[in-house]
């Protein structure tokens, strides 16, 4: 009894359902990793954020900014003087502000001004500073405090620590730290700011995924809060600390308002790139104020845990065998593509009513990728192995030689050790030639020069391996074997010259060649034992050589700069030729790569009849 064989489209189901449910599976048992698969997903939250638009404000919540337009007024550098910031913060009490929390750290040492912002903020309702997480050497963490005078002053300290992806694009703030010094947890200024205002205790219950915030419960992603922006930067009221001292806003602007003060100039280096905007940062503030949004009005943001992940790339696995039923391809991707548009709806639709980020690019790429492949599969010819060769040689010889090559050869032995010339030739002055040439005008010298050439080398049964800028690296011998390969690439090269002049006169009469240039080439050959073959990764592969006689070419054809000669060839290759081609020898020569002396000759043409 023959065992039933697995339908190839199922393989695939099964193969891409794996690759996406592993990659999924390091985010549910490494809490701490970032999967690839969550860094694509950065992108479909932000645009889902971007499309639900600028959402209504808490209007309670108004920044002072410590801004350009203050520092061009007063002409003070940073940081301030307490005194100048005691009478900022005069102004806000007697203005009526409900809370003021500061964010700017106060460590430095003022004698006359650390007695003034004390006094100032003792007079103030509720108010909130900064402590600094620090890190010793032992990697111990503590927190910086503010100086002994504003021991009494504040109602609370925070944090702040804003978090940035891996993109460098801030989404969430930082909940908390542990001060291992005084074995004490401080939460950050947002939610002490929030916690103020509400009259709610300190907080006590909270652990990576939640805390408790009065009675509500703060969701947490692996101790951060994610910011549900209300809007790019700008957003919420923003009141000059100038102007706010010379009494420029009415005081109603700031009656029974949270208060926030801090840095809004790009100077500060404050700012962040958000989901609404990378180009035009959002300060640290004003990220702040829509985490406190968020705290005073439960609107938070979730992620759907890692198990929903897996979940719905099962559902999206399923799916795509429903679609792959189907006979039709092109009924199945249109089913795709509505199923993928239909889901980006329904994330949409989920994010927007109720915060929740439900996982995106896994379901999407394991639906579009479940159809797609299997469909391409059972579209393939199974003529496949040909078809490889010939798009690949195709590239480096002349169609007619495919054609002979796919007749003759299994692509499996093309790597092999081999006896052949090889043919190196370059532009003499091209790096100055294109610095006098726009790039379109580059482009319409150099690619009809080594349209010319290549069709010189495919004449003779050349193969080109590669265009290097300006350079031609061919060889003669192989993939379809030609013992006199010498002699073809000494025919190719003198052919090159001939073709090199044409294409030159056109250029002279088009007048496309700057003034006084002289368009030439050189050339080295060089005959012996390489490793020609298939080098390269499964993605991209090449037909190539490598070894030290391709090395050799090389340097010959650098050499030719020297010797006022286009043409030079190695002792072997003159061997090969000299019944034929007229040679002279130029010199015995120590070249880079070698221990012993090279004889070098000139190419100069065929002998007479």
């Amino acid at each position: 009894m023959k065992k039933k064989k697995i339908p190839i489209k199922a393989i695939s189901l099964i193969i891409i359902a794996a690759f996406l449910t592993i990659a999924e599976a390091t985010a549910l048992f490494f809490p701490t990793s970032i999967t690839p698969i969550e860094r694509l997903d950065y992108a479909a939250r932000d645009t889902a954020m971007r499309l639900r638009g600028i959402q209504p404000i808490d209007e309670r919540i108004v920044i002072v900014a410590i801004d350009d337009f203050s520092f061009n007024w007063t002409g003070l550098s940073w940081p301030w003087p307490r005194t100048y910031m005691a009478e900022i913060v005069n102004y806000l009490n007697d203005a009526g502000a409900e809370v003021i929390g500061l964010d700017v750290f106060l460590f430095e040492e003022d004698p006359e001004g650390d007695q003034a912002l004390a006094e100032a903020f003792s007079e103030t309702p509720l108010s909130i500073s900064l402590a600094q997480p620090l890190e010793d050497h032992q990697g111990v963490d503590t927190l910086k405090v503010p100086r002994p005078e504003y021991k009494d002053s504040f109602d609370a300290l925070g944090i702040t620590e804003i978090h940035l992806d891996d993109d460098a694009t801030a989404r969430s703030i930082m909940a908390y730290k542990y001060d291992k010094f005084s074995q004490a947890y401080f939460f950050n200024w947002a939610l002490e700011t929030a916690r103020l205002a509400q009259n709610a205790p300190p907080i006590s219950q909270f652990s990576t995924i939640s805390l408790n915030l009065g009675e509500d419960e703060v969701p947490l992603r692996k101790s951060r809060i994610l910011v549900n922006f209300r809007g790019p930067a700008e957003t919420y009221p923003i009141y000059s600390a100038a102007q706010v001292v010379l009494g420029d806003y009415p005081a109603e602007n700031f009656k029974d308002k949270i208060v926030l003060i801090g840095a809004t100039s790009l100077t500060l280096q404050d700012v962040y790139p958000t989901p609404f905007s990378s180009r035009t940062p959002t300060s640290g503030v004003e990220i702040i104020a829509s985490t406190v949004d968020s705290l005073l009005n439960q609107n938070y943001l979730r992620i759907a845990p890692p198990w929903v992940n897996l979940l719905f790339i099962l559902l999206a696995a399923y799916l795509s065998h429903l679609i792959i039923r189907t006979s039709r391809p092109g009924f199945a991707i249109g089913l795709m593509l509505a199923g993928i548009l239909s889901y980006g709806l329904i994330y949409f639709l989920v994010f927007s009513q109720f915060g929740l980020y439900l996982p995106f690019m896994a379901p999407e790429a394991m639906l579009f990728l479940g159809v797609i492949i299997p469909t391409l599969e059972e579209a393939l010819s199974q003529d496949v192995e040909k078809r490889r060769i010939r798009n690949l040689f195709s590239r480096f010889i002349s169609p007619e030689m495919v054609e002979q090559l796919i007749s003759t050869q299994d692509i499996n032995s093309l790597n092999k050790r081999s006896n052949i010339t090889i043919l190196f030739s370059d532009i003499r002055g091209f790096t100055t030639l294109s610095e006098q040439l726009t790039p379109d005008g580059v482009v319409s010298l150099l690619n009809p020069y080594l349209d010319v050439m290549t069709k010189v080398v495919h004449k003779y049964g050349g193969t080109v391996d590669k265009y290097e800028g300006d350079a031609i690296v061919a060889f003669f011998g192989e993939p379809v074997r030609y013992e006199d390969h010498a002699l073809r690439a000494a025919r190719a090269a003198l052919d090159m010259r001939l073709a090199l002049v044409k294409l030159t006169t056109q250029w002279e009469e088009a007048g496309v060649l700057p003034p006084d240039f002289i368009f030439d080439i050189g050339i080295g050959l060089n005959s012996g034992d390489v490793f020609v073959g298939l080098l390269g990764s499964e993605e991209r592969v090449n037909y190539t050589i490598i070894g030290d006689n391709a090395n050799l070419a090389a340097r010959l054809q650098d050499l030719s700069k020297g010797y006022g000669w286009s043409m030079i060839i190695s002792e072997s290759t003159n061997e090969a030729i000299k019944d034929e081609m007229e040679t002279e020898f130029i010199e015995s020569r120590l070249v880079k790569g070698k221990k012993e002396a090279v004889k070098i000759y000139k190419l100069i043409g065929y002998k007479e009849r």
